[in-house]
This record gives structure tokens, sequence and C-alpha cells, in this order.
């Protein structure tokens, strides 16, 4: 397997941070904040609202799907690819004449986000030195902190969303070219190689992340809201997420000092901490943005590991593992979110943080060894 130079790690991370950030933080999570935005552009309903919210994901699927074949054929393809495909989708939503195009725009963005992560942890694999392998992974994930914290203030601008979105593609332009000079070419693999094994564990650890993370993607602002912050408030909150993100890069050096399963759990404590903040009746904006914090850092951290936990699995295949693994996310999320939205309406979205953080202790079982990470 050939090797880049020591040093090299950094522009791999670098170079990798900046596609995710693209393909997460504006490609697929800007989207939820302008939904008032699009509801008045295209007459929208909630049940519309809801069948793009859908295309969005169904994107996303298409692109796990894809992922690992065009990986073992070529890793830094895939992140170029993924990086055209946010690009185009973004730029298709800006020019929208009517929802159909729209919606496609949603579907190519969708499957940018689907392609990224795993092509990024294949070229990682490829291409950096084994005793750096692990910090540029978590690093290279960060990038949807960098994303989100880059997008959280857009929807205060003075401007029409298309204009918005139109820069938007025009960043993700000027991404795409920075990425082909940052990012090393890689040998591939057989697509066959690699056998994952024991991927049941990191999987169900996904979907946990996928069920956990969901509510408060989905109702962290209106539980803010509820508990008497302003719009600005939560928006700082929201820009507070991404920014802590940045933190989670940590998770990979310390992956590295203590063992994948310690930094796991006390990851998973934290997580929790964070989102029980939310259950408290009146938590005001200090609690609020420690609660952003904490979720940020340990979100970025938790998938982050799942990155690392995969590669261990199978180290000539990333990409395999990390596709399980995040389709497992997705799947987790998916369902999490009605679920959550009921439980709000009849015991209160207080109370649904709650339990959610209960949830997350559940964690706690990969002290088992066959549920834990190798």
């Amino acid at each position: 397997m050939t090797q880049t130079k020591p040093d090299r790690w950094m522009a791999t991370a670098a170079g990798g941070a900046v596609v995710i950030a693209l393909c997460y933080g504006f490609a697929r999570y800007a989207y939820g904040p302008f939904v008032p935005r699009f509801s008045a552009t295209f007459g929208l309903t909630p049940v519309g609202v809801g069948v793009l919210g859908g295309l969005s994901t169904a994107g996303y699927g298409l692109g796990l799907l894809l992922a690992p074949r065009t990986s073992a054929r070529s890793a830094r393809g895939t992140v170029l690819l993924a990086a055209v495909s946010a690009t185009l989708g973004l730029a298709l939503m800006a020019l929208a004449p009517h929802v159909t195009v729209f919606g496609a725009g949603i579907v190519v963005a969708g499957a940018g986000a689907g392609l990224v992560s795993p092509g990024v942890a294949q070229l990682v694999g490829e291409t950096v030195a084994a005793h750096t392998r692990a910090r540029a992974q978590t690093w290279a994930n960060t990038g949807t902190g960098l994303g989100l914290a880059a997008s959280a203030f857009t929807p205060l601008l003075a401007l029409g969303w298309p204009v918005i979105w139109s820069a938007f593609a025009a960043l993700g332009v000027a991404v795409t070219v920075a990425a082909w000079r940052l990012l090393p070419r890689s040998p591939g693999v057989s697509a066959a190689s690699g056998p994952v094994l024991r991927v049941v564990p990191l999987v169900v650890n996904s979907v946990l992340i996928g069920v956990t993370s969901a509510p408060y993607w989905t109702f962290s602002s209106s539980r803010l809201a509820e508990a008497g912050l302003s719009p600005v408030a939560a928006t700082c909150c929201w820009a507070t997420i991404g920014v802590a993100g940045l933190l989670g890069g940590l998770a990979g050096p310390a992956a590295e000092r203590a063992g994948l399963r310690p930094v796991n759990l006390v990851t998973w404590t934290l997580a929790a901490a964070g989102i029980a903040l939310l259950a408290v009746p009146d938590p005001g904006v200090p609690l609020a943005l420690l609660s952003s914090a904490l979720f940020g850092s340990t979100y970025m951290a938790l998938t982050g590991l799942c990155i690392l936990w995969a590669a261990r699995l199978a180290p000539e295949r990333p990409a395999r593992g990390i596709t399980w693994s995040f389709a497992g996310l997705g799947v987790g999320q998916t369902v999490a979110s009605p679920l959550a939205g009921t439980l709000a309406a009849g015991v209160g979205s207080a109370a649904v943080f709650g339990l959610t953080a209960l949830v997350a202790l559940t964690a706690w079982s990969q002290l088992h060894p066959r549920l834990g990470p190798p």
C-alpha cells in the first residue's frame, strides 16, 4: 500500500473536511432552517415539507449505496464526485423554477452527503501513515461542524433564499477546486477485499446515535423557543453546535491513547448530559449554550469514533463498514424524528429530551465484549 509522507495527513484531513463541510453543513443540514421560506415560495403544506425531507434522505441513501464500489475504484474520485453532486444539487435548488426541479436538487445534494464520508475514510485509509490515521479520520469528520458553523447565521440574512443558495453553490465550486488540489491520489483496492467482520455492534451503536440525535436536530430550536429564548439566541445555539463540533476531532488522539471503547463510553455519557440539559424546565441561555456545545462536540466525536471502529473491522476497506454505520445512523434518525414528535405532543418536549438522555446511557451495555468496539 502506498502512503503519503507523514506530514501530508493534515492536508488530506483538511481536504476531506472542507468537502464534508459542503456536503453536510450546506447541502444537507442547511435545508431545515430555511423551510419557512421554501414553503412560502412553493406553497408547501406540512405534507409537502415532509416529502422534500424524505427526498433528501433518499438521495443520502443512494449515495451510501454507491459509495463502497466507487471508493474501491477511486477514493479520491468518490470525494470529488461528492463535492460535484452537492454543488450541482445546490445550484438546481437555487435556480429551480418549480418544486419538481427543487426536489431533484435535494436528491442530488443528498447523494453528495452519502458519498462523502465513506470516500474520505477510504482515502485516509489508503494514503495516510498508520500512526496518524486515527487523527486524520476524526479531524476530517469534524467538517460537518465547520459547515454548520459557517451556515448557521445565513437564515438571518436579509436576502432571498435563491441568492443565498446560489452563494452556497458558488462556494461548492471553490471547495471542489480546493479538494482537487489538496487530496492525494490513491491506488484503490479490490472490490472483494477486506470483509467486514462483527459489523452488527457497530450498526447498533450507529442506530443509537441516530435515535438520540434526531430529537435534538429536529426539536431543539422549538424547545428553546418554548423556553422563552429569542430567535437570535436559538441561532447562536445552532452555531455553537457547529463550532463545538470541531472539538470532536480530539476523539481520534484520545482513542489512540486510552482505547476506542473507553473514549466511546465517556463521549456517550457527555452526550447524554448535553441532551438532558434541554429537559430542565427553564434552561436559559447559559445552559442552552452548554447543551449545544456538548451535543455538537459529542455528535462529531461519536460519528468520528464510528469511522475508527469501521476502519479497525476492515482496514483495507473502511468505506464498507462506514457505509453500514452511516446507514444505521440514518435509519435511527428516520425512525426517531416522528416518534419524538408524537411523544412531544403527548408529554411535552422537555420530557422527550429527558427520555432521550436515558436512552443514550444504554450505550454502557458496550462494556460487554460482544457489544462494544474491538
